[in-house]
């Protein structure tokens, strides 16, 4: 015979049973979709590419490329000078200059090896049926000791998981305010600078300034974990979950660390950017690679996030604190007088 109690206790356990059977095929699939979906659906959109040379041979170019309709964005440059500047400011990922002696494609592995590779295939596939050879430069190249970029895309992972560890740590040890703030900061500033150490000292597939590329490690981290802690101190430790969700689930996969931006399908390519993932990769690329150029963009991203997540933190410390105040107030307006 069962208690009056076994019967609520059952179909808790029914409920709790139905919620892991349907949820974790559930989060299964959206993992899927999310990591597999951009990577089989890999191709040039719009990519930013540059052409050179005299105008009517240029314009002949042009319409080359505009037979791969919406790969290629095409911008126009007066001579190879021109266009090489745009290569290292990573205005395009490449060029196509026509010379006297034929074309030339100057390409940055180190923006992107597979972009890099690709341009050379769809270049030379070009000129071959036209009868004529092509010559590659690699004006900016990728490190020797990670020449396929793996290694730097493989960094986004192992940062979005320590902002994740430190926002969830702080929020579970119960730090508010300043001292939240400064355990944040700390974290971040430490992992940036072993970050650094690793790649940049023992596996060398940085090339940059040390500081600067353990400022971005160092921002990457703390835009991650001040997120995490930031929600979670204003809605409780859901917010851990919320943010690590889109940290991992959305901004890993859409990050294009590993391939371009541009060879993501959209939204995906301009959301990852969006995202403390692909902006930190982003800008790591243009510290370590390029002297800091067009890391604005990605640097103002990080900073964004950082400065409103710490608000955050600092918000619902202040909201918990004033909370006990107004109990204590309405209880002494409660109670009897004399």
């Amino acid at each position: 015979m069962s208690t009056p109690s076994a019967t609520p206790r059952g179909s808790a356990a029914r409920r709790h049973l139905i919620a892991v059977v349907l949820l974790v095929p559930a989060l299964a699939a959206l993992a899927l979709w999310a990591f597999a979906w951009p990577a089989a659906r890999t191709a040039p959109r719009d990519l930013p590419l540059g052409v050179a040379g005299p105008a009517s041979a240029a314009a002949q170019v042009e319409r080359q490329l505009d037979r791969h309709e919406g790969a290629f964005e095409i911008h126009r440059y007066a001579d190879e000078a021109a266009a090489r500047e745009a290569v290292e400011d990573r205005t395009v990922y490449g060029a196509v200059v026509v010379t006297p002696k034929g074309p030339e494609l100057l390409t940055a592995s180190a923006a992107s090896p597979m972009v890099a590779q690709l341009l050379q295939q769809a270049v030379t596939e070009q000129a071959a049926a036209e009868g004529t050879q092509v010559r590659t430069v690699d004006v900016v190249s990728a490190p020797a000791s990670d020449p396929r970029g793996a290694a730097l895309g493989a960094s986004v992972l192992p940062l979005a998981l320590a902002g994740m560890a430190a926002g969830a740590a702080v929020t579970l040890l119960r730090l508010r305010g300043i001292r939240a703030v400064s355990a944040l900061a700390g974290a971040a500033a430490v992992i940036g600078v072993v970050a650094a150490a690793l790649a940049h000292s023992w596996l060398g597939i940085l090339t940059g300034d040390w500081w600067a590329e353990a400022g971005v490690f160092a921002l990457t981290t703390l835009a991650v974990s001040a997120a995490v802690a930031g929600l979670a101190a204003l809605i409780g430790p859901a917010g851990i979950g919320i943010v690590s969700f889109v940290v991992m689930f959305l901004g890993n996969p859409f990050s294009g660390a590993s391939s371009a931006p541009q060879m993501l399908p959209e939204p995906v390519g301009t959301t990852g950017q969006w995202l403390p993932p692909g902006a930190g990769a982003s800008l790591l690329r243009s510290v370590s690679y390029f002297d800091g150029a067009a890391a604005t963009g990605p640097a103002l991203t990080l900073a964004w996030w950082a400065a409103l997540g710490l608000g955050a933190v600092l918000l619902g410390s202040a909201l918990k604190s004033r909370r006990p105040s107004t109990e204590s107030a309405s209880e002494r307006e409660l109670a009897p007088v004399g």
